[in-house]
């Protein structure tokens, strides 16, 4: 189970569902199957340490109070207190977009933006059966997260005072600026966060690296699928190997891997 401001979950709201997960499948790698109850959410999954199916991620279509977005991939931070920490994220600047709420006997959610405008959500999970955990680097899972910010040291200073995160180091990109590793409560750092480069026109976002096996054979099943290459593939430190993407529906994601 996570602990208050670790990431546990991510899910892509897209204007094509079916189209969506046939192109991650394909991509990633993942199983499909349907959530249960009729909630229209569809599971991405891996096998776990057990042999069975385990869900990493999810899939659902742009909701009607939220038509006109465009498709994008969160990630879900736990929060022991949902309504508390809504509240702590308005008052240190942040905003509450939808909720708290429950999807009864799964999950209570908030959907909010932190201090430059960033989108993820906090959420506590409801069930007590605790799936053995997925080692890291499997295949499927997310390999890294990583914000680009406004500005990258208030929107630290938003995170460590919410949730408790620490830096980790602090690397020079030369023209690109600064790199903050933070971690969330573990050994090894999380992810990674930087002032967003004006080549990016995007408003500040969330960006959520899948392990894959071999960056090379996954940028040829990404194109083969109709997506889009935006960046790389290139080395990072630590030796792997990373790429931008964007989806056939324009979500963007990346992906990463130990090999070329």
């Amino acid at each position: 189970m996570a602990s208050h401001g670790q990431f546990f979950w991510y899910d892509i709201m897209t204007t094509d569902t079916k189209a969506a997960a046939k192109f991650y499948a394909a991509v990633i790698g993942w199983g499909v199957e349907e959530a249960p109850g009729d909630m229209g959410y569809t599971l991405f999954t891996v096998t776990g340490p057990d042999g069975k199916a385990q869900g990493v991620a999810g899939l659902m279509a742009i909701p009607e109070h939220a038509k006109g977005m465009p498709p994008c991939w969160m990630g879900y931070v736990w929060a022991d207190d949902v309504d508390a920490t809504a509240k702590k994220i308005e008052a240190e600047g942040g905003k509450v977009h939808r909720g708290p709420m429950d999807v009864p006997g799964v999950i209570r959610f908030a959907v909010v933006g932190d201090n430059q405008g960033a989108g993820f959500l906090i959420a506590k999970g409801m069930s007590t059966e605790t799936p053995p955990p997925i080692p890291v680097g499997t295949p499927g899972t997310v390999g890294w997260r990583e914000l680009y910010a406004g500005e990258w040291q208030g929107a630290f200073a938003f995170y460590e005072k919410l949730f408790g995160w620490t830096q980790a180091d602090l690397m020079d990109m030369g023209p690109m600026g600064k790199y903050l590793l933070f971690k969330t409560g573990g050994d090894m750092p999380a992810g990674g966060m930087m002032t967003k480069p004006d080549s990016i026109p995007a408003p500040p976002f969330w960006g959520y690296y899948f392990n894959v096996e071999s960056i090379d054979a996954a940028v040829e099943r990404v194109k083969a699928a109709g997506g889009a290459i935006l960046m790389g593939p290139h080395e990072v430190p630590g030796g792997q190997w990373i790429v931008q993407c964007t989806d056939p529906q324009g979500a963007h994601f990346a992906l990463v891997a130990m090999k070329r």
